[in-house]
């Protein structure tokens, strides 16, 4: 078992007053040789924006890119002709494939945003662009892990082009299970929302994040009012 462990003080930050941004891989101006990314797992960014204040029209491509607002609104705008809100409680993807350009702001004039936003390197080159958005309470389950995201269409959640598992777990109460993880050239990384949990012996607090790979499943201990994200990647 390989682990990585990274404590939520030591993940890169910037303020710029109307955001404030903690990079779990380097990012932006914050690059650590160390800290480019967990397998396929490229961006893990943990943004609070205030009201009003976003990001403006950019382009990406080649690239699978995650949004879960954590409270507060998104207003989305793209090239692909989509424009709305997505709310804490929902899960936007888009697959850049060829490329797209969006624009992401809070969209309340007033009450903060907080965000994690997420990239996974594609499977695919130049894909044909795409766009999905899913409330999470159609497919939540209180204190269990649940699916978010997978590669198939078919699948619990939305959906990716690469071989990639995201789920999340919302504990009321203590809980202890396990994750397995879907093939043996994948590793898992674990993010705390909230609370407190222990990930294969290792204790994490709010906002650290662990990375295990070699393994066919780890152990989970979650106390209670904690939330956990589980991404597994290629490696």
């Amino acid at each position: 078992m390989k682990t990585t462990l990274h404590k939520a003080a030591s993940r890169g930050h910037a303020d710029h007053g109307w955001l404030k941004t903690n990079h779990t891989f380097s990012f932006a101006n914050y690059y650590n040789p160390e800290r480019i990314h967990f397998g396929k797992l490229r961006v893990l960014n943990d943004d609070w924006i205030a009201g009003g204040k976003g990001f403006g029209m950019h382009p990406h491509d080649n690239m699978e890119i995650i949004t879960i607002p954590l409270s507060g609104v998104v207003s989305h705008k793209d090239s692909m002709g989509n424009n709305g809100l997505i709310g804490a409680g929902e899960i936007q993807v888009m697959s850049a494939g060829s490329g797209i350009y969006h624009s992401e702001y809070n969209g309340d004039e007033k009450e903060p945003l907080s965000l994690l936003q997420i990239w996974v390197f594609s499977d695919k080159k130049n894909v044909t662009p795409r766009y999905d958005q899913i409330s999470l309470s159609d497919i939540s389950k209180e204190n269990q892990l649940y699916q978010i995201l997978s590669p198939s269409a078919d699948d619990e959640g939305v959906w990716i082009h690469q071989q990639a598992w995201f789920s999340l777990g919302n504990f009321t109460i203590e809980w202890e299970g396990s994750y397995q993880l879907h093939s043996a050239q994948s590793g898992v990384y674990v993010f705390v929302i909230e609370g407190e949990a222990v990930v294969s012996g290792t204790e994490l607090n709010p906002r650290d994040g662990i990375g295990i790979s070699e393994v066919s499943q780890i152990e989970l201990k979650a106390k209670s009012g904690s939330r956990l994200l589980i991404m597994e990647v290629p490696m």
